[in-house]
C-alpha cells in the first residue's frame, strides 16, 4: 500500500476532469419537478408572484440542485464503466487516479461527506458549469466497508458569464469490498 500511498500526491491539486457544462439551462420544469421529488412546498421555486414578493425578479432554483444540471446522464455513465472494464483510461487526472485505484482492488464507492456554499442564486436561464479539483486523498484506511482512501474533490460552479454560483466539497470513499471482513493486520 505504501507504494499505492506514495503516487497520490501526483494527483492531489489537479485539475480532475474537463469542466462539465450543463446540457440545459436552468429552467422551471425541472425545478417543479424536483420540489415536487422532494415534497419542498417553498413557493419562492415555483410562483412567479411570491418569488417577486421577497424582492427577486423570478423564481430561484433550489440551491441543493446545483448538481443535477451537470450530470451528464446514464448514456455517459454506461460509456465511463464499458472503458473502467476495458482498462482504457481518459486523458484526466480523475481517470487515471480511478484506473490506479481499480489496479489495486479499490474498486467500490460512497459517498461520505458534501459541504456547499452558495454564493448567488440560480434563475431560470442560468448555464451552469462546474469546474472540478482533486483537493485531498488520504492515506489508506481501515472501515466498516472495507480498506479504501478518501478523495475530497473542490467543485467550483459557475455561470455562463464565469460568476462563482457555488462552492463545494464532496469526498467520497472508495475502498476495497474483498477486504470488508478481512482480518486485521497487527501493528507494525
Amino acid at each position: 500500500m505504501e507504494e499505492l500511498e506514495s503516487r497520490f500526491g501526483e494527483f492531489v491539486g489537479e485539475v480532475a476532469e474537463p469542466p462539465r457544462v450543463a446540457r440545459y439551462a436552468v429552467n422551471e420544469a425541472m425545478i417543479r419537478n424536483w420540489v415536487e421529488a422532494h415534497d419542498d412546498h417553498n413557493p419562492v421555486y415555483v410562483d412567479p408572484e411570491a418569488a417577486r414578493a421577497t424582492g427577486r425578479d423570478d423564481v430561484i432554483c433550489p440551491p441543493a440542485m446545483v448538481t443535477t444540471w451537470v450530470m451528464q446522464g446514464y448514456r455517459r455513465w454506461r460509456q465511463v464503466q464499458a472503458l473502467r472494464a476495458e482498462g482504457v483510461q481518459e486523458d484526466h487526472a480523475y481517470s487515471r487516479l480511478l484506473a490506479l485505484l481499480d489496479e489495486h482492488g479499490f474498486t467500490s464507492v460512497v459517498a461520505t461527506a458534501q459541504e456547499q456554499e452558495y454564493v448567488r442564486e440560480l434563475t431560470p436561464g442560468t448555464r451552469v458549469t462546474c469546474h472540478f479539483t482533486i483537493e485531498d486523498i488520504s492515506p489508506i484506511k481501515r472501515t466498516g466497508l472495507g480498506n479504501g482512501c478518501f478523495i475530497t474533490l473542490r467543485k467550483r460552479y459557475v455561470d455562463q458569464a464565469g460568476e462563482l454560483l457555488v462552492d463545494e466539497r464532496f469526498v467520497i470513499l472508495r475502498f476495497d469490498p474483498t477486504t470488508k471482513d478481512a482480518p486485521k493486520e497487527p501493528a507494525a
